[in-house]
């Protein structure tokens, strides 16, 4: 769940003992470093955590098995960049995070337009409501709008600056989905309480759950676990060092 301001920067010394599965394994650093990333700091500092560090070892930290999760489906309407870029960041989030809202405005865009716009990342959205009604039924507008192609236009719009604050009853959404340009909103009104939206949003929760993830945001990056609004510099150095290692595969392979 989204952190309160005080975040500790000590770095947790345990690591997972004997685990064969990778997925496993990412459960526990994933919810491991969701708590640490969010855990009070006791010197009253705020700030960003180092719980998310990521190391200069393009391998330290990453689980190949974990890359699978990565769908790479070009008709996903919750996805930007190419399907077959190099790079996948998945995402799961909750419209009423405060910490998703904070990298939806000032990570993300930087992100987009470094990486995405060249060709080298994929962002692919995963909705993870964890705060109740209202988070559920924010996250099936969102894939409603989605399906009449204006989901990052209305994630922009959920994210906006104070736009939580105001809640998302169903007006609300209903004006958050015309001002993303949803165009039949009689429409939006029935896909978000429709069966299909809701199975979706369950996949996504499950798929988050089943990682271990117990706060928002959290992410993986080709297999590299991240938790937290970090800096933006841990999604750099995570997406680079994704990127050589996903250059070192493709020049092998070229070999054989």
């Amino acid at each position: 769940m989204s952190s309160t301001n005080g975040t500790s920067k000590t770095k947790s010394k345990s690591k997972p003992v004997a685990i064969v599965s990778g997925v496993v394994a990412a459960a526990v650093l994933l919810g491991l470093v969701s708590y640490t990333a969010t855990k009070p700091d006791p010197s009253g500092s705020s700030g960003a955590s180092s719980a998310a560090e990521v190391s200069a070892d393009p391998s330290a930290g990453v689980y190949p098995e974990l890359e699978a999760y990565a769908r790479r489906d070009a008709s996903d309407k919750l996805a930007l960049g190419r399907a077959d870029a190099p790079v996948v960041l998945i995402e799961y989030a909750d419209f009423k995070c405060g910490y998703c809202g904070k990298f939806a405005r000032d990570t993300e865009p930087v992100l987009v337009k470094k990486y995405v716009d060249e060709g080298t990342l994929r962002i692919e959205w995963r909705n993870f409501p964890i705060f109740g009604a209202e988070s559920e039924a924010v996250a099936r507008a969102s894939w409603a709008a989605g399906q009449q192609g204006r989901f990052w236009q209305f994630h922009k719009a959920a994210y906006a600056e104070g736009a939580k604050e105001k809640g998302f009853g169903t007006e609300r959404l209903t004006a958050l989905a015309r001002e993303a340009g949803v165009a039949d909103l009689a429409r939006f009104a029935k896909d978000s309480e429709g069966t299909a939206a809701r199975e979706a949003v369950k996949k996504d929760q499950e798929q988050g759950y089943s990682l271990g993830a117990t706060s928002t945001p959290s992410f993986l990056v080709n297999g590299r676990p991240i938790a937290g609004a970090q800096p933006l510099e841990t999604f750099t150095e995570a997406i680079e060092a994704a990127a050589k290692t996903a250059a070192a595969k493709d020049t092998t392979e070229a070999k054989r």
